[in-house]
Order: C-alpha cells, then structure tokens, then sequence
C-alpha cells in the first residue's frame, strides 16, 4: 500500500472516531488507492484526448465527476 496507515488513521479519527484498529486502517487504505489509480487511470485517458502528456487538475476534477457523479 502506497498510503502510510498512520494518514490513514487521521483520516479515520477526524470522521470521528476515537479509536482506530490497525485492521480498519489497512481496509480504508487499500480502498482509497483503488480508488485513486482508477479516478488517475481516467484522468491519463482525458489527458491523452486533450493531446496532452501530462495530466492536469482539470483532468482529475472531470475524471471524478464522470466515475462518480
């Protein structure tokens, strides 16, 4: 997992919770990776018919909005 489980765990707490197991942490993580290479994969595809290389913020603001709404 690319995301480190201690930033996963603060996003965990500041959604409320007091406490957090290390299982909940790893689950979160590895959902929100998923997750973010599928919203990337998407922004390289509006990139690539943009005839552009690299992928700008607009593309992963519209490669969100067209994964989930």
């Amino acid at each position: 997992m690319v995301l480190p489980l201690a930033s996963v765990d603060k996003l965990i707490r500041k959604a409320g919770a007091h406490r957090v197991s290390e299982g909940a942490a790893k689950e979160l993580g590895t959902h929100l990776q998923e997750t973010a290479i599928e919203v990337a994969r998407e922004a390289i595809t509006l990139a690539g018919h943009a005839g552009r290389k690299t992928v700008k913020a607009e593309d992963i603001r519209l490669a969100q909005k067209r994964l989930f709404g």
